[in-house]
């Protein structure tokens, strides 16, 4: 009996440690052991217009590009949107190759970089841009010293490709909500949590545009990072629905091996919002281990720990939008 006892003990404190120290253990499972090849090019349709051997530039319409990588490992897709006086770089890569450049290829309009949030893979890393805004909430303004914010290794994760954690020099602040005016054209900020507590929509409500960084695209959402949370998801959700209507066009920033630019619609969102619903509560049944996955719709799948390590609780209530 004592034997058993002691192996229950020991094994109930190693479940404790591996619960404790799930965000180390995620990381050095996605770690890689050396910097990811570049992927074969691949080839598209005539929309899409190869700027070098590494970029893609597809045109949404007149005044909005988007800058694909199609030979990251990621697929990233990056989003220039310009109005007659300012223009907007919304995420940025890795920094692997300069965006910079397609960017000066398309406008000669002066640029403001926004990421959709602070992950190695968005925010161009040791590429610095003249001017840079970010999402102005509590727990990074708190730690902004000089306009400068060091990013913590949970916020940016870029370790697990080798990429030191950087320093952000921030020109502006957005107010969670507060529409952008870049001439002609005005972009509201949304806060869209969820993947990240730091993660942010930009939305054109006259084109019906929403750019969703990695909230939502076709494929996989990753819920289950150290910065995730499921309770942010559901307000992300609901905020992007109490704005919307049904010319919606989502723009998100993976691709699902293709070049072509990631796009989804309201109904996928609506559905989004539906599986998080009957997540809480029980109903939407998950299947693997960890992550364990939920099917969202026929193009999207969510991604989330356990129900009993999930947190409900958003992180900033307060800024979900609920009305129109």
């Amino acid at each position: 009996m004592k034997t058993i006892l002691c192996v229950m003990s020991v094994a109930l404190i190693l479940v404790l440690v591996i619960i404790n120290q799930r965000a180390n253990l995620l990381i050095y499972s996605m770690t890689f052991s050396e910097l990811p090849e570049l992927l074969d090019p691949m080839v598209g349709g005539k929309e899409v217009n190869w700027f070098d051997d590494y970029f893609t530039i597809q045109k949404i319409d007149d005044l909005t590009f988007a800058i694909g990588e199609p030979r990251y490992h990621q697929l990233n897709f990056n989003y220039l949107i310009l109005g007659d006086k300012e223009a907007i770089l919304f995420d940025a890569g890795t920094g692997q190759r300069d965006i910079r450049e397609v960017v000066e290829s398309i406008t000669d309009l002066p640029v403001t970089f926004i990421p959709s949030h602070l992950h190695f893979d968005h925010i161009g890393n040791e590429v610095v841009f003249e001017n840079t805004a970010l999402i102005d909430l509590p727990h990074l303004r708190k730690r902004v010293t000089d306009n400068k914010l060091l990013l913590t290794r949970f916020e940016h994760l870029g370790e697990t490709e080798g990429y030191s954690q950087p320093e952000i020099k921030i020109s502006e602040w957005l107010t969670p909500n507060e529409t952008v005016d870049l001439g002609s054209r005005r972009l509201l900020v949304l806060y869209t949590p969820g993947h990240t507590n730091d993660s942010i929509s930009l939305f054109d409500r006259e084109a019906g545009y929403l750019f969703a960084g990695d909230f939502l695209y076709p494929g996989p959402l990753y819920g289950f990072l150290p910065n995730s949370n499921m309770g942010d998801y559901l307000q992300g959700s609901q905020t992007i629905k109490s704005v919307s209507d049904d010319r919606l066009r989502v723009f998100g920033a993976h691709g699902n091996d293709s070049i072509a630019i990631p796009e989804l619609s309201l109904e996928t969102v609506t559905h989004l919002q539906d599986a998080l619903i009957d997540i809480r509560s029980g109903i939407l049944k998950s299947y693997g281990i960890f992550p364990v996955t939920y099917k969202v719709n026929d193009r999207v799948e969510l991604l989330s720990e356990p129900s009993w390590l999930q947190n409900w609780d958003p992180s900033y209530p307060e800024l979900k939008i609920d009305t129109k």
